[in-house]
């Protein structure tokens, strides 16, 4: 494994904009890169994130925007993950649509926006945070194409 030579990123306590300073960029290489400049425990709640969306949604693709990872399907946006002080944050777009409803209404992304805050890997629900992923690919959702 090779080490960054670039120091973790500084991360926001709470949303008051870019959770991070990462360039907007689409494709896998700067999600990539956003998540391992991230410190611990935010970089292994991250890459598991990554990871948990790759293996839950054929074709999927990722982007930085507004200093998170953005993951979408079929040329759309479904769920951001923005490492923060503390915690993790994973928000779904379209989350007042899903069921269960995620737990946390965040501050600036959008009244339908719902999500949760990981802290550590231990608050890790895979089956969760899977059957969210997959109802948030099937929703209309920003950015998508016109069906």
């Amino acid at each position: 494994m090779t080490r960054s030579i670039n120091p973790p990123a500084k991360l926001l306590v709470a949303m008051t904009g870019k959770a991070s300073a990462a360039k907007a960029a689409t494709g896998d290489e700067p999600v990539f890169a956003y998540i391992a400049s991230l410190p611990q425990p935010q970089r292994g709640i991250a890459e598991r994130i990554d990871a948990l969306a790759a293996k839950t949604l054929p074709d999927l693709q990722r982007a930085v925007k507004w200093g998170m990872a953005y993951y979408g399907v079929d040329g759309g946006w479904c769920f951001s993950s923005g490492a923060f002080v503390g915690h993790v944050k994973l928000m779904f777009i379209r989350g007042t649509e899903m069921k269960p409803e995620p737990p946390v209404a965040p501050i600036g992304m959008g009244k339908s926006t719902r999500g949760v805050e990981l802290a550590s890997v231990d608050d890790f629900d895979e089956r969760q945070l899977a059957s969210w992923m997959k109802q948030a690919a099937t929703m209309p959702f920003m950015g998508g194409k016109k069906r």
